[in-house]
């Protein structure tokens, strides 16, 4: 089974830059809103990884973010901001947050890529760790 990717933004062309971009590899789940995310999570869905806008139409800025890296269900899933506002502004936020990898829009998709690769790979060789231990 494809490793599955949860990609928030309210932009169309991101949303499908990224399904483009990640698919070939990964399950790509897109949603416009926090609301339409957030119903995807409540039906038992989880994800490997979460790429999010801090800035959806439904939420305040940061609010979904925020959510995610103080929720003991999410909180362990890697994610990754892609943010239109200023580069200095969402560094200091991410920090806040705890979120290590953000990218300022417009981005460069092969960049991201790369790091969605990385951080699959921590996840798999977390879980053959988990495996290990409990076999």
């Amino acid at each position: 089974m494809r490793r599955c990717i949860l990609a928030i933004d309210d932009s169309k062309a991101i949303r499908f830059l990224l399904h483009t971009v990640l698919g070939k590899e990964y399950q790509v789940v897109t949603a416009p809103d926090a609301c339409s995310a957030m119903y995807w999570l409540a039906n038992r869905n989880l994800p490997d990884l979460i790429i999010a806008d801090p800035q959806l139409p439904d939420v305040q800025d940061w609010e979904l973010i925020a959510e995610f890296s103080s929720s003991a269900i999410y909180r362990d899933i890697p994610l990754i901001v892609l943010s239109s506002l200023d580069k200095n502004v969402t560094a200091a936020q991410c920090l806040k947050f705890g979120i290590a990898h953000h990218y300022t829009k417009p981005f460069n998709p092969l960049e991201l890529h790369e790091m969605v690769q990385k951080l699959m790979n921590k996840v798999a060789s977390k879980l053959n760790e988990n495996e290990m231990k409990a076999g």
